[in-house]
């Protein structure tokens, strides 16, 4: 039971993590973020520092490996959003 858990874990974590991957490739060709929000950027990017401090904490190998490469998805698309405003 416990390897189906961090199996079902490790998805989760693949599929939301990958959800920021095209849009941090968009910005990246078109330099155009004029439609992303920066409240929401800021606020997702502090959650996510948040979760990985909490995955830490409590050793969830799923939950640091997502929010570790979610972070660097959402940083890209915070820089960007700052030099393309």
């Amino acid at each position: 039971m416990e390897t189906f858990t961090l199996v079902l874990g490790l998805i989760a974590a693949c599929l939301t993590t990958f959800a920021y991957l095209p849009q941090s490739i968009k910005a990246i060709n078109t330099r155009h973020t004029k439609d992303i929000s920066l409240p929401m950027v800021i606020m997702l990017e502090a959650g996510l520092l948040t979760w990985l401090s909490y995955g830490i904490l409590i050793n969830s190998i799923p939950i640091i490996a997502a929010n570790t490469v979610s972070i660097v998805f959402m940083t890209i698309i915070l820089v960007l959003k700052m030099k393309y405003k």
